[in-house]
């Protein structure tokens, strides 16, 4: 509403829709509970189509059409992207999905199914939460906990230094090399695409931390979103512990609805396919999107059908031997491709990509022994100023999740003694003072 008045009718619209799709679905037996359904995810799906499909999708056919002579009667539409409007579209999704699959009751008051799509701590970027897990907390009483609200504090604490600390300090660094690709080369894209794989994780987690954090103030309770992803060994872990809300709604409402791993192995891959498709496509109308998540769906694909060959080669080489070593073969290349992916995903264009891509295969080698034998890092980009303290921020960040792998940060710090409590309050503090930066940059999944 702060840009476009009149957008909160969409929200208007979708809920008044789904409020009564639900109760009819509910009340309805046979065919008609379909249609009501399909009657609900037409309704979402079409506004989300019209908001951040339509001119993409349009711009499309004219390119198509130029190329024979032909021009686009249809006009493009001045509009704008109302913020968050993927998330609030999937989580009412979500709620007529599971009335229908009668996992849900429907929900008769008007006022508290409203609050389920417009709960402001995670309206914007979610997480994307089920009616089971949220609807039933509006109509429990929330009792002042002053230790719960303390850790909801914290908290947000956490979220805001990844956001102002990490992520947007790094974004200094990224929007440099990948705003004016072609004025840098190499090492420098090596080391942009790092501290963006960074910078997306600290923006986007940061902001679902604000949300869990704010939401346990008030005494509610949303899904984890994330879990330590880069610490990840393979494709399929880093999608079961990145934006989680989102992969399990892809499971459960496409990947699972096509026929999941029940169905032959070529259909497998397909659904897969699909799945990882569509979940670009979720994120942006660019082909960068698309191309980002056809790339994630080719990897999870490729380690399917690669398993036992590489099962094989790592038993012949004796590596399994020592799994220490072995995890620590597999987070590394786990990692890097998905950076690799990352660069589409940041990229203005794909000639862009292909061209950082390009550039860090074959010109990296050559930068490091520039560097090697000349002793001067004159040809990096960021300046040592600026790496120093972005390599300390996200040496904090992994610091924290390494003591996350046996507790939370929470639980580790409210099991201290008060004056190390406080010794610890006030030191990160100083950290955020410190590292901090005051560039007011919205948040990525915004845009979303």
């Amino acid at each position: 509403m702060s840009f476009v008045p009149v957008y909160i009718l969409i929200l208007f619209f979708t809920i008044v829709i789904d409020y009564f799709a639900g109760i009819y679905i509910g009340q309805s037996q046979g065919r008609r509970r379909k249609w009501l359904l399909a009657a609900s995810l037409v309704a979402n799906i079409g506004v989300l189509a019209i908001f951040k499909y339509y001119n993409f999708v349009n711009e499309n056919i004219t390119i198509v059409m130029s190329n024979w002579g032909i021009k686009n009667p249809v006009p493009y539409l001045a509009i704008l992207l109302p913020i968050g409007l993927s998330f609030h579209t999937f989580q009412a999704m979500s709620y007529t999905v599971e009335v229908y699959r009668g996992n849900y009751k429907p929900e008769r008051n008007f006022g508290i199914y409203a609050l389920y799509v417009m709960f402001y701590p995670q309206l914007v970027a979610g997480p994307i939460e089920r009616p089971q897990n949220i609807l039933h907390q509006f109509y429990e009483k929330h009792d002042f906990d002053y230790q719960r609200i303390a850790d909801g504090l914290k908290l947000m604490a956490w979220g805001l230094f990844k956001k102002i600390a990490i992520a947007d300090r790094l974004a200094d660094i990224v929007n440099v090399a990948y705003d004016e690709p072609h004025k840098y080369h190499g090492l420098n894209f090596v080391i942009a695409t790092i501290f963006f794989a960074f910078q997306i994780f600290c923006d986007f987690s940061g902001y679902t931390d604000i949300a869990l954090g704010a939401a346990k103030v008030m005494g509610f309770k949303l899904v984890k979103n994330f879990n330590r992803p880069y610490h990840s060994k393979s494709i399929s872990e880093f999608w079961s512990r990145w934006h989680i809300s989102l992969s399990t709604w892809f499971r459960d409402y496409l990947y699972i609805t096509l026929g999941g791993n029940r169905v032959s192995a070529s259909r497998w891959y397909f659904n897969l396919f699909v799945v990882f498709l569509i979940s670009g496509l979720w994120h942006g109308a660019n082909w960068t999107y698309i191309i980002w998540g056809v790339l994630n769906g080719f990897y999870l694909i490729f380690a399917i059908i690669s398993q036992k060959l590489r099962d094989r080669v790592a038993r012949a080489s004796g590596i399994t031997r020592f799994p220490k070593l072995y995890s620590w073969i597999q987070f590394p290349t786990t990692f890097v491709l998905i950076c690799i992916s990352w660069v589409f995903f940041r990229a203005h264009t794909i000639a862009d990509a292909i061209h950082i891509l390009k550039s860090m295969f074959t010109d990296t080698c050559a930068d490091v022994m520039s560097i090697i034998h000349t002793h001067h890092l004159q040809s990096l980009a960021p300046p040592v100023n600026k790496m120093i303290p972005a390599i300390l921020v996200i040496a904090i960040l992994e610091t924290v999740h390494l003591l996350q792998k046996r507790r939370s940060i929470l639980e580790y710090v409210n099991s201290k003694p008060k004056y190390i409590r406080w010794g610890i309050y006030y030191a990160f503090i100083l950290l955020l003072l410190t590292f901090g930066t005051a560039s007011h940059k919205q948040f990525i999944y915004f845009q979303f």
